[in-house]
């Protein structure tokens, strides 16, 4: 009985730490980089989505499950439709992931892939 309890409060843990903690790594890094400047320049994309996007997206943003590859989106849409998606969410993504700056970095930066 105490390893079944035990299994499931080890797996909770895991779990909630999965989902809590890459927004509080972007608020640090978020932070870190307003205190050099504080520009959409200073955000890096690439780090948001590797903290917030490949557990669903895929490690090279292949796709993954239900998520759809990442790799070349920005053949399939605009930085404005990308934006659109990561702040309003699409049925299987939630949206507000990923917010403000950090949302207008990953944007770009994805738009880029073609």
């Amino acid at each position: 009985m105490k390893n079944k309890l035990f299994a499931i409060m080890f797996g909770a843990v895991l779990v909630l730490g999965a989902c809590g903690g890459g927004n509080k790594t972007n608020e640090n890094n978020n932070n870190a980089n307003t205190d050099t400047g504080g520009s959409t320049a200073s955000v890096d994309a690439e780090q948001v989505v590797n903290t917030s996007c490949i557990t669903c997206h895929g490690q090279n943003l292949e796709g993954a499950g239900n998520a759809p590859a990442l790799a070349d989106v920005g053949a399939r849409l605009s930085e404005e439709e990308i934006h659109d998606v990561i702040i309003n969410g699409r049925p299987g993504m939630p949206g507000g992931l990923i917010k403000g700056e950090e949302a207008e970095a990953v944007a770009k930066w994805l738009a880029e892939k073609k």
